[in-house]
C-alpha cells in the first residue's frame, strides 16, 4: 500500500480508528474470544465487557444502558426504527421524513412506498433549514413515525430536534432521529431532546466500521428488525460483535472528551479553511447555513467545473475530500441534498465537502489551501462550462436574493 502522507478531510464519511480504541479491542480478538451468550464462565466474562461498553455508549447520550441496542451500522439502526414503528402500529401507514436524509432513510422509505405505505418527504429551504410549521401540519392521524436527521452529513446543517420532538410528543407520534454525524460535535442528551429513538454509527466517532447503535426510549414499543436468538434482550438477533462493541464503548468515552476541542480548535480550522477558499478563489459559494451547522463541516460549490475532476487532482496531491455521502459515490446524479436545497444540477455537481476531525492539524489545512487554488484554476482553464455557466450562475444568484 502507498505509504505517502494522507491529508484527510472526509471525516463525515468515516474516521480514523483511534489508537486507544484499537488497544481496547485487541484482547477480544486474541484472548477473550468466547461467545458472550454462553453459559460457562469464559463466555460470561466476555458478556460483562459487552455490558460495560453498553454503559459507556449509554453515557454518551445520557441514556439508560437498557435502552441501547447494538446493531451493525447506522443504516440498520435507521431501518430498524422505521420498521418497528410501522410494525407496532399496523393501522398507521404514513411516514414523515425529509428530502435531505441519508440514503439509509430515503431508499428504505422508497422501498416501503412500493409496498403501499405513504411517505411525505418534507422540502428544505435554500440554506438547508427545515420549516417546522410545515412539519407540524404534515403530521397526520395515520402517521406512524417522524424520522428526521439531526445534522446533515453533506452540509452539516442542524435541524431543531428539540422543537421537532416536542411537536411529535404533543401529537402522540413516534420521533426518530439519525444522529450519526453528531457524537463529539454536539452535546448528546436524549432526556433533553425528547426523542423516542436515535441512531449512531461507531465509525463516525473513531471506532471501526460494522458496529452501530439504536437508542429506544423505555416504554416505546419496539419490534425487532433482525430476528434470531435472544441477544440484545430479544431486540436484535445475532451473536454480539464483541471486539467492535468494546471499541465502540471506548470511542464513546473519547467523543465525550473531544467535544470542547471540536467546538473550538476544529471549528477554528474549518472557519479558516472556508473563509480562505471563499475570499481567494473566485466563483465559490458555501452551501448551507453559516451558523446552524456542525463545527467540522464545510460544503463549497466551485462554479464551472465538476467535483469529480477536483477530487481526482486533490487525490493526486494526497488530499481526501468528497462530493457528498460516501454511500452514493459512483452515482452520476447530483447530490440529492444540494438539489433539494434548490441548487442547479451544475452547481451541485461542482460542490465539495470538507469535513475535519480531531486529528486534523493546522499544517494540513495549510497544505490543502496551498494546492486547491491551482487545481481550481487549472480545471477552469479547460472548462467548456465557464463561458456559458457564468451568465447562468449570475441569474441563479439573483433569483436567491
Amino acid at each position: 500500500m502507498d505509504q505517502r502522507k494522507i491529508y484527510y478531510f472526509d471525516n463525515n464519511a468515516t474516521t480514523r480508528v483511534a489508537p486507544e480504541v484499537v488497544t481496547a479491542m485487541v484482547p477480544f480478538l486474541s484472548d477473550f474470544w468466547g461467545n458472550p451468550s454462553s453459559a460457562y464462565q469464559f463466555g460470561k466474562a466476555v458478556a460483562k465487557h459487552v455490558e460495560d461498553a453498553r454503559e459507556k455508549v449509554a453515557a454518551l447520550i445520557n441514556a439508560d444502558p437498557r435502552e441501547i441496542i447494538f446493531t451493525s451500522c447506522g443504516t440498520e439502526s435507521n431501518n430498524s426504527a422505521i420498521h418497528s414503528a410501522l410494525a407496532a402500529h399496523p393501522g398507521k401507514r404514513h411516514i414523515l421524513t425529509t428530502t435531505v436524509e441519508h440514503s439509509a432513510n430515503i431508499k428504505f422509505c422508497e422501498f416501503l412506498q412500493k409496498r403501499g405505505y405513504e411517505v411525505t418527504f418534507l422540502p428544505v429551504e435554500f440554506d438547508g433549514s427545515l420549516d417546522i410549521h410545515l412539519l407540524e401540519k404534515s403530521i397526520r392521524p395515520d402517521t406512524a413515525i417522524v424520522s428526521v436527521m439531526w445534522a446533515n452529513n453533506e452540509t452539516g446543517v442542524i435541524f431543531p430536534l428539540e422543537e421537532i420532538a416536542a411537536i411529535c410528543r404533543s401529537k402522540g407520534v413516534t420521533i426518530h432521529t439519525d444522529a450519526v454525524q453528531t457524537p463529539g460535535k454536539l452535546k448528546l442528551d436524549v432526556a433533553e431532546l425528547g426523542v423516542d429513538m436515535l441512531s449512531l454509527s461507531a465509525h463516525k466517532l473513531h471506532a471501526p466500521k460494522g458496529i452501530g447503535m439504536l437508542y429506544v426510549k423505555r416504554r416505546t414499543k419496539y419490534l425487532p428488525y433482525v430476528i434470531g436468538g435472544s441477544q440484545e434482550r430479544g431486540r436484535r438477533g445475532g451473536t454480539e460483535n464483541v471486539p467492535y462493541i468494546v471499541g465502540f464503548g471506548r470511542a464513546a468515552e473519547l467523543a465525550m472528551a473531544s467535544l470542547e476541542d471540536e467546538n473550538t480548535r476544529v471549528r477554528g480550522l474549518r472557519d479558516r479553511l472556508e473563509k480562505t477558499i471563499l475570499t481567494t478563489i473566485p466563483n465559490t459559494v458555501r452551501n448551507g447555513s453559516q451558523d446552524s451547522r456542525l463545527p467540522n463541516t464545510s460544503n463549497i460549490a466551485f462554479d464551472f467545473i465538476e467535483a469529480e475532476a477536483i477530487l481526482m487532482l486533490l487525490d493526486q496531491a494526497g488530499i481526501c475530500a468528497s462530493s457528498g455521502s460516501a454511500c452514493t459515490t459512483g452515482s452520476l446524479d447530483p447530490s440529492h441534498v444540494l438539489t433539494a436545497m434548490g441548487l442547479s444540477a451544475s452547481r451541485a455537481r461542482g460542490s465539495i465537502r470538507f469535513s475535519l476531525g480531531m486529528y486534523t492539524t493546522s499544517e494540513e489545512v495549510d497544505y490543502l489551501l496551498k494546492h486547491l487554488p491551482g487545481i481550481i484554476a487549472k480545471l477552469r482553464a479547460v472548462s467548456p462550462e465557464k463561458a456559458t455557466g457564468a451568465a447562468a450562475n449570475r441569474v441563479e444568484a439573483v433569483s436567491r436574493t
